[in-house]
């Protein structure tokens, strides 16, 4: 039995809690030792959680620790993600059971994928990718490294978001379009052009801020 630890233990960290009571893997694959977070308080007015352990700064990985990245800023997400691997950690999947993952999809590691997600067929997503609920992903869509879809984002069939991108709530990438290495579509905007790394996009359709 695996000792899972939450990386984050804010809003989000508490919502990847519940999530991980509730995938397939609970109490079978692993159990919940606790949150890594420099906020020591940050559960305490909060009840019916495991306990911050300590940062991930000072954190000292045990034989039986997995990982899991609760954080949603996609830059803080890849540093403290960075820092448990070069202590020799490793992350599972969280993956709730209501989400659908269609045929040949290339799963990576340390992915978050919440409720009433569906993943089409023959889609290839990277490490560390977080998708909130109700979100939609079209055939042969490839995701990168560390990106965070909000909920109700959609992607078109064989759409592309490179590493460390963010589409916030209700974002929709048409088909065949490319979102850059580190760029933000803003909630409710249509992509209906490429978006070019390291920028901020909004509106319908949208255009860089």
């Amino acid at each position: 039995m695996k000792n899972l630890i939450i990386i984050g233990a804010r809003g989000f960290g508490r919502e990847v809690y519940d999530l991980a009571t509730q995938c397939d893997g609970f109490n079978k694959e692993y159990t919940i030792k606790g949150f890594l977070d420099d906020k020591k308080d940050a559960l305490d007015t909060f009840v019916n959680y495991p306990p911050i352990l300590s940062s991930v700064e000072s954190y000292t990985i045990s034989k039986k620790d997995v990982f899991i990245c609760a954080l949603g800023d996609v830059r803080w997400k890849e540093k403290y993600i960075d820092l448990i691997l070069q202590k020799g950690g490793s992350f599972i999947n969280l993956i709730h059971p209501t989400a659908i993952i269609n045929s040949n999809c290339i799963l990576g590691k340390g992915l978050i994928i919440l409720s009433r997600v569906n993943i089409s067929n023959d889609c290839h997503l990277k490490d560390f990718i977080t998708i909130q609920p109700f979100s939609a992903i079209g055939h042969d869509a490839h995701i990168g490294s560390y990106c965070h879809l909000n909920a109700y984002s959609f992607m078109g069939g064989y759409s592309v978001l490179e590493s460390n991108v963010t589409l916030h709530t209700k974002a929709t990438i048409l088909p065949n379009k490319k979102v850059g290495h580190g760029s933000t579509v803003g909630a409710m905007s249509l992509v209906i052009r490429n978006v070019k790394p390291n920028i901020s996009v909004f509106g319908s359709p949208a255009k860089k801020l």
